[in-house]
């Protein structure tokens, strides 16, 4: 314990050395990160901004060019002489005009020394000498813009706009002048404004403000506004004289001498960034806080690491234990497997023998329930795998419903009613029939405890086929053919977040009612050990839809039904490989008394070489799985690279989704679980070699 402490100081430093560095780091990372994010911030901000700006823009462009389109047709009627410049007719074709022009709101006629010639109507024109360029200068298509003016005392502020009209015979030259609102250079700015903070402006190029304003409740220099404005080629970031900084951005309309500028205020825009700075800072301080405390409390816990350590192989001894114990008790499984195995073979032979009625009758029935009720012991030893292996046959989905429902006509609760809507004669699915009756079975059932009130429970089966992949709800559909059982209820229906969990093993919502929550968790590993696919179907308050959809199988099946015997009556010749004597022995017996020639071996490699330097003789091979030497699957894999024809069934104590894979892969046609009955032999048998007739 000495060493240890004597070790905790140097530690303790080393520690407080490494938390420094990584807080640097994080203070660095946090910094680069943060100032990363504003120029993010702000470079997003102004690509938004100069978008809406260019948008602004074009719209202000088009209600001027709107107005010097009129100006052009006003300069050819006064050219054609269809315009006269003074009298009642003059006023009344410049009204038709402004009604004409929707941002204009009067217009005038002035000769060139500045005198009225006519109006639309009597409201104050704007002063000449307010224009930009100046009227003097204007020559051909130019356009002049004046100063903002008020037509009236508190009148809103009006802005002019000018084009010149040459003097022509009998009429003298000068300008049409037309006024506009000062806001309706603003465009659709108030309603397409991105945010509060953001503001507008139009400006003349020498730098008059004609509408709007950059900086809310604060009068701007016009022109030391142009001074800053004039080298701005694209946003930035500008301070203005009332000390706020504001993202500016331009674009400027040369046909008619304006700028329009937009502005954001920069404060506002980041407020979030801010609210980041904040939760970095209290985030980065909570951890070097805790950086500090670790450091203390690394001495601490390495002080108690050899404790720890020693705890660590006590517990690693005790794992290994029961590792030890678990593969002890498939062992022993096992081999009790091989003993139950010529229990049950033996005994159903001398049950043959037996005089029905007879006391030797009633003890060797006794022996075979005795070895059965072994059998299902070693079933749940075996448990510790994933389950036992379940037989694969082609059957008759139609009548496992057709059995279901009348089971459960019997046991309805009050109030529930079943309506079977069975639309085919017969419908054949590869598996296990035990497995599948299971499954409709907890269908029902999960449907008939969704009703405590009543309704009606309806289960249908149909014929489908899928042209393409479909997503259900819980599962992939592939294209194919396929049987389709639905199970409704009228029920109260499933929601969302149960949904979610729906198959789970061990979810359950009723609590209260004793449910385990394994039903519809069997339902979906039989579905999928079928290769099937399911969807459920479901609306808060209006019942449920469970579907299944199970491959549909090709092959017409013999249900119990034994093949015809062959014209020439020769018995097949079937090796039997099992280290086991007795047991190769008694499967022998078993074989030959359904009308088969047997060869035996104890030795898998001798089997193998006899195997293949024969290959003709036999017609199949019954191999166990566990021998010396040569275990069934890697004989099963070398017979099958050589003789893929050759039929191979696998016998194994140990079952399970595993071992099933492992079997498939070495080409096995069927594994059978120990110990092994005569009539799953026969119906093996039958399966795969349908061409002889064994003798019952």
């Amino acid at each position: 314990m000495d060493d240890i402490v004597s070790e905790a100081k140097p530690l303790l430093r080393r520690s407080i050395l490494l938390a420094l560095i990584i807080s640097a780091v994080m203070i660095l990372v946090a910094s680069l990160s943060l100032l990363h994010l504003r120029r993010e911030a702000i470079d997003t901000q102004g690509r938004e901004l100069r978008l809406l700006s260019l948008a602004l823009t074009a719209e202000v462009g088009r209600g001027l060019q709107g107005v010097d389109e009129g100006f052009r047709a006003m300069q050819t009627e006064l050219r054609e002489g269809r315009l006269p410049t003074s009298g009642p007719l003059a006023a009344r074709v410049l009204k038709t005009h402004v009604d004409l022009m929707p941002m204009v709101q009067n217009l005038w006629l002035f000769d060139e020394q500045g005198q009225v010639l006519a109006a639309a109507d009597a409201s104050t024109p704007p002063a000449l000498a307010s224009f930009a360029p100046s009227l003097d200068s204007l020559q051909g298509d130019r356009v002049a813009i004046s100063r903002p003016y008020a037509a009236a005392p508190g009148a809103p502020a009006r802005v002019a706009m000018a084009a010149h009209f040459p003097a022509d015979a009998g009429r003298p030259g000068g300008w049409i002048v037309a006024a506009l609102p000062a806001e309706s250079l603003l465009g659709a700015f108030s309603i397409a404004s991105p945010a509060p903070d953001a503001r507008m402006a139009v400006f003349r190029i020498d730098g008059v403000r004609l509408a709007g304003a950059i900086v809310a409740g604060a009068k701007i220099s016009e022109e030391q506004l142009a001074r800053r404005l004039a080298a701005m080629q694209d946003s930035a970031v500008r301070h203005f004289h009332d000390d706020s900084e504001r993202l500016v951005a331009m674009h400027s309309l040369p046909e008619f001498g304006i700028d329009v500028v937009l502005t954001r205020d920069l404060g506002v825009m980041l407020v979030s960034w801010r609210q980041a700075v904040r939760l970095t800072l209290v985030v980065v301080i909570f951890l070097i806080l805790v950086l500090a405390v670790s450091a203390y409390y690394i001495v601490r816990a390495d002080t108690r690491r050899a404790r720890a350590q020693q705890a660590l192989q006590a517990q690693q001894a005790r794992s290994s234990k029961f590792s030890s114990l678990g593969a002890l008790a498939g062992a022993v499984a096992h081999d009790f497997n091989n003993v139950l195995a010529a229990i049950v073979g033996y005994g159903e032979m001398a049950q043959d023998a037996a005089v029905e009625g007879s006391a030797q009758r009633r003890h060797l029935d006794m022996v075979i329930k005795a070895a059965l009720r072994g059998k299902t012991l070693v079933a749940r030893i075996l448990t510790f795998s994933g389950g036992g292996a379940r037989a694969s046959t082609s059957f008759d989905l139609k009548a496992i419903v057709e059995e279901v429902l009348a089971m459960l006509e019997g046991s309805l609760p009050a109030g529930v009613s079943l309506q079977g809507q069975l639309q085919l004669d017969e419908g054949r699915a590869n598996g296990d029939p035990t497995q599948a009756f299971e499954a409709i079975m907890n269908l029902c059932t999960n449907a008939m405890q969704a009703m405590p009130s009543g309704g009606a429970l309806t289960v249908g089966l149909r014929r489908v086929q899928v042209e393409q992949a479909r997503i259900l709800s819980h599962s992939r559909l592939e294209a194919g053919d396929y049987l389709e059982l639905s199970v409704a209820d009228e029920g109260r229906g499933i929601s969302p977040e149960v949904m979610e969990h729906l198959f789970e093993p061990f979810f359950t919502t009723r609590a209260k009612e004793a449910g385990t929550g394994l039903g519809l968790a069997v339902v979906h590993g039989v579905v999928a050990e079928f290769g099937g696919a399911i969807d459920v179907r479901s609306k808060v308050g209006r019942g449920s839809v469970f579907t299944v959809f199970l491959p549909e199988s090709t092959d017409t099946g013999d249900d119990g039904q034994l093949a015809a015997t062959p014209a020439n009556g020769a018995p097949q010749t079937i090796m039997v490989i099992d280290d086991d004597p007795d047991l190769v022995a008694m499967v022998e017996e078993m074989l030959k008394d359904m009308g088969y020639s047997t060869v035996g071996y104890t030795e898998s490699p001798a089997a193998l070489q006899a195997l293949l330097a024969e290959p003709q003789r036999y017609a199949l091979v019954i191999t166990d799985e566990v021998m010396p030497s040569l275990s069934g699957t890697a004989l099963a894999q070398v017979v099958h690279a050589q003789l893929p024809e050759l039929p191979l069934v696998l016998l194994s104590g140990y079952g399970g989704p595993l071992m099933a894979a492992k079997a498939t892969a070495a080409g096995v046609s069927q594994l059978m679980l120990k110990p092994l009955r005569r009539e799953e032999l026969v119906q093996v048998m039958a399966e795969l070699l349908p061409h002889l007739l064994p003798r019952a």
